[in-house]
């Protein structure tokens, strides 16, 4: 009976974030963009057929983003639940959160420059 209780508690955990996936590509514009980003880097992966160690970055540079954002989401919300007018220390928060994005995003950008250059030079 414990082990029931355990898996009908990890199907509700994964049903729950996938919800909280669903939610944050469909209602927050900054998520649909880094989404769409992550959807045409795996399309230009198979086009240029990337090596097994250049999808492994790949894929930890858009889950990264793409989690990082989510959080990024998350604080905000709450900031603006906890704070609903503008305040100095709510600003900061908020302001540092969008930081940890900048720097994700920052990273994912130059892996895939180091990915797709070379890929991209040889065309021409």
């Amino acid at each position: 009976m414990k082990d029931n209780r355990f898996v009908k508690g990890r199907v509700k955990s994964v049903f729950y974030s996938v919800k909280g996936a669903y939610t944050l590509i469909t209602s927050e514009h900054s998520i649909m963009v880094q989404f769409a980003i992550g959807v045409l880097v795996t399309i230009a992966g198979f086009y240029f057929g990337i090596s097994r160690e250049e999808w492994m970055i790949q894929t930890l540079a858009v889950g990264m983003v793409l989690a990082v954002e989510g959080a990024n989401t998350a604080i905000e919300k709450i900031c603006d639940f906890i704070h609903p007018e503008f305040n100095e220390k709510i600003g900061f928060i908020k302001d540092v959160a969008s930081g940890a994005v900048f720097f994700v995003a920052i990273a994912a950008a130059i892996a895939g420059i180091i990915i797709y250059y070379p890929k991209v030079a040889g065309l021409f």
